[in-house]
């Protein structure tokens, strides 16, 4: 498929086969992750984005959420640097996860977000096409993984976070809209995240408010 030769190699040969007025009326506060402010619930039915002050407090709530969906049995995609594709799988089977049974059963799969931004970027933007095969190839085969009748799949991504860290919040907006058509092609739940310690100076409230707008709910730590 599409995607094979963006899913992570680490697994190949393993015996596991200050915000405007628009935005500061929501009452923006800091909150745990599993107590979102609602947004625009028209965007998708779950398409929710964080914002984190470092990659500790990023994890805490990545694990909570792509190990809710593996112990209930759906699949889950993690779109993520190398660092975090590599602390997350022990925080998982902390978590009681069988994650070497999630691999081999083709429920989880990891993807490295910078081979991913590659395969989809054209002219510093994203191109829809290559995007929308991207991810529907990946939902897809996760979803037949998973197989039971209420399955559904969770995804993870930090693609978005590489743009703006990379000083191109603009692509990374037209991803967070084009993840939107995904959502809402496929009905998966998908987090995204903001790492606000990566840049100095923080995110423009301008951007922010864009941002947010692409969502259906906001975490901040």
């Amino acid at each position: 498929m599409f995607f094979d030769q963006f899913v992570s190699r680490r697994f190949a040969g393993h015996d596991f086969v200050g915000a405007s007025d628009a935005v500061a009326s929501l009452e923006f506060r800091t909150q745990s992750a599993f107590e979102p402010l609602r947004l625009n619930m028209k965007i998708a039915r779950r398409h929710e984005v964080g914002f984190y002050p470092d990659d500790a407090s990023l994890l805490v709530d990545v694990t909570q959420f792509i190990g809710t969906a593996l112990q209930a049995g759906h699949g889950a995609i993690v779109v993520a640097t190398e660092s975090h594709q590599n602390s997350l799988l022990p925080r998982l089977q902390t978590h009681a996860v069988d994650i070497a049974a999630a691999i081999e059963q083709g429920r989880y799969i990891s993807v490295d977000a910078a081979d991913a931004l590659s395969a989809f970027m054209i002219n510093r933007m994203p191109d829809p096409a290559r995007f929308l095969k991207l991810f529907g190839d990946l939902i897809v085969t996760v979803a037949k993984a998973a197989k039971g009748e209420q399955a559904r799949v969770a995804v993870f991504g930090e693609g978005v976070q590489l743009l703006w860290a990379q000083g191109n919040a603009e692509a990374a907006i037209r991803v967070e809209r084009l993840t939107n058509r995904i959502a809402k092609a496929y009905d998966v739940d998908i987090l995204c995240d903001y790492c606000m310690g990566t840049v100095q100076g923080g995110m423009d409230s301008h951007v922010f408010q864009r941002i947010c707008e692409e969502h259906s709910a906001v975490y901040s730590r």
